[in-house]
């Protein structure tokens, strides 16, 4: 028996406007081989793509390529399925990127025909976190990415659901301000734009906040807030407020009874999942609402890994 054979492994690679990351991954979800760089997100999309090339180089260079299966891809989205290709708010050097083509060509994938399995991260975190971590068994959830952008995926009947288009659940571009700014993706008012990262940085900054030292990331208006800072507390407030509101619009409309909230903001802990528990019980009031149970994701950073994995078992 073949080692393809006995013990097939996945080369994942997660793409988001901060990190490009992969690894291979095993049949238990465990990774293996890591690498991690940074997002050249303002640079043209060719210089994005080399990004992703070098993450496949190092896969490629280890002794367990020859086991690969299936190369599957998690990124910022929106992605198109149909067309294999991917337009990520935060890089916008790739606008209708051929990312599956381009993927596929690499000389190490090229050589063995691997498939290649795309997903936007949102819907790679349910992937990970039914498979692996705080979904596990939950019948119908809504796992929520929480980082430079906001992403989701939704998992219905027991399956996770991405789509026609593979952009279902995708909260980071629902409107819960009717009058809110203008958004990069060309509405306005969207929930990514008050309760990302990357605005609840710029919310507090524009309020007031004045950073202690050179780090002006929501990780230091987190730490800001732990300490008591009004500006910093008001901002989370708000973030969480715009997260109630859509998570609680989306589990009435699909009828959901477990909610996972992961990626970078989630790390602050209490400082956003007091407010967002607070502000659940006002926008998810209806009865068959009441249960809804939510929960920190279990799976970290490596979320996205272990669900671009996942989405090729």
């Amino acid at each position: 028996m073949s080692l393809t054979t006995a013990r097939p492994l996945f080369a994942a690679v997660d793409i988001g406007g901060t990190k490009i990351a992969g690894a291979l991954v095993d049949g238990e979800g465990r990774l293996r081989h890591r690498l991690r760089l940074p997002t050249p997100a303002k640079a043209p999309g060719g210089e994005v793509l080399a990004v992703v090339h070098r993450v496949l180089d190092h896969l490629a260079a280890t002794a367990d390529w020859a086991a690969v299966a299936a190369v599957g891809i998690g990124s910022a989205g929106p992605v198109d399925l149909v067309a294999g290709a991917v337009s990520p708010v935060n890089i916008p050097g790739w606008r209708g990127f051929p990312l599956v083509a381009e993927a596929s060509a690499h000389p190490a994938v090229a050589a063995r025909a691997l498939p290649v399995q795309l997903a936007g991260d949102g819907v790679a975190m349910a992937a990970a976190e039914h498979w692996q971590g705080a979904a596990r068994g939950a019948a119908n959830a809504l796992c929520l990415v929480v980082s430079t952008g906001v992403g989701a995926g939704l998992v219905l009947d027991g399956a996770v659901r991405p789509g026609p288009s593979g952009n279902a659940g995708h909260l980071g571009h629902i409107t819960v301000d009717l009058d809110g700014d203008p958004c990069p993706c060309g509405s306005r008012g969207c929930l990514e734009g008050i309760a990302s990262g990357t605005a609840i940085a710029r919310r507090a900054l524009a309020a007031g906040w004045i950073p202690t030292g050179e780090d002006r990331t929501a990780r230091a208006v987190a730490t800001a807030a732990e300490a008591g800072d009004p500006i910093a507390l008001a901002t989370f407030d708000r973030a969480a407020q715009a997260l109630a509101a859509g998570i609680a619009a989306t589990a009435a409309l699909v009828d959901l009874d477990r909610v996972v909230v992961g990626g970078g903001v989630a790390t602050a802990g209490a400082t956003l999942f007091t407010p967002l528990t607070h502000h659940l019980r006002t926008y998810a009031a209806l009865p068959y609402l009441a249960g809804l149970h939510v929960r920190r994701a279990e799976l970290g950073t490596d979320a996205g890994l272990i669900g671009a994995a996942a989405l090729c078992r």
